[in-house]
């Protein structure tokens, strides 16, 4: 019996160290968690998504209507060298806005955590924020709402293509269908010279009948057609990332500078109250003076 009641004692006192670490690890994980800028975290992956799915839809859809204008439209080298060269700028232009929306994003991730942390050590009255904070805050609310108005342009400018390739497939679609009763099918054409894509004299330059429905059957057309749509929807969700960022970001700026005057106004209100609380005790100390 006196053998077993030690060993029932260090048993209890390793279970209530166990108890402990676990709640120590806990409490860690509690406060890891809270530190975490969930809006701008969701902010971040829908930007990394829709900047994956436009940048890289887009450029192999532009190297595919490149190949199918090669094929089908403008057989002569000569007549597609400036859509050639357009091409590839704007896929030069597709791997600079991936460069760069992968560093803006983490940056803006990396300002959500300093804003968090700030945000907690106010409320743990150890506010330590900067007029270079605040301003760094602005400067990204400022080039965000500028970022805004870029991939507006840029998704109104993505559906283009969409609608180009749209009025392609609806014509290959009623020529397609039992119900249209064509009797001169290589009346139906589409001209993209139309478009200003390639030169009037670019040969053929159009297609019609049959040989627009082998073309809408190309696996060309079909993947470039989706491939556009997947780009415009990357684009979409890029610039509703962007703009819960800049949402995040004015509300944090609004935030830090109204901590920042309220801090102010307790620094001063506690000095006042320092200097009424000295000038009290020196009147008490010259009344006892004149008693005695």
């Amino acid at each position: 019996m006196d053998g077993t009641k030690p060993a029932m004692e260090s048993n209890a006192e390793e279970t209530q160290d166990e108890g402990q670490e676990s709640k120590g690890c806990f409490e860690c994980c509690i406060k890891c968690l809270g530190g975490v800028p969930y809006a701008s975290l969701v902010a971040t992956i829908l930007c990394f998504s829709g900047v994956a799915l436009f940048c890289g839809c887009g450029h192999v859809a532009l190297t595919g209507t490149l190949t199918m204008l090669e094929n089908h439209f403008s057989r002569v080298t000569t007549d597609h060298d400036t859509l050639t060269l357009v091409i590839q700028i704007f896929q030069y232009i597709i791997y600079g806005i991936a460069s760069f929306f992968f560093v803006y994003a983490i940056i803006l991730l990396a300002e959500g955590f300093y804003t968090t942390s700030a945000i907690k050590k106010e409320l743990q009255s150890d506010f330590k924020t900067t007029a270079c904070g605040r301003c760094i805050t602005a400067f990204f609310m400022f080039l965000t709402y500028i970022l805004v108005l870029a991939f507006l342009a840029i998704f109104g400018f993505t559906a283009i293509p969409v609608f180009l390739f749209f009025n392609m497939w609806t014509t290959c679609a009623a020529m397609k269908s039992p119900d249209a009763n064509i009797t001169s099918p290589d009346s139906i054409c589409v001209d993209v010279r139309q478009y200003g894509i390639i030169p009037w004299n670019a040969t053929p330059g159009k297609a019609c009948g049959a040989t627009l429905g082998d073309i809408c059957n190309t696996s060309e057309f079909y993947l470039s057609y989706h491939l556009y749509i997947v780009a415009l929807a990357g684009a979409g969700a890029t610039v509703i990332a962007l703009i819960h960022y800049l949402m995040i970001l004015a509300a944090n700026w609004a935030y830090l500078k109204s901590a920042v005057s309220t801090h102010e106004y307790q620094d001063i209100k506690t000095k006042d109250d320092q200097d009424l609380e000295a000038e009290a005790r020196s009147k008490e100390g010259q009344n006892s003076s004149s008693y005695s």
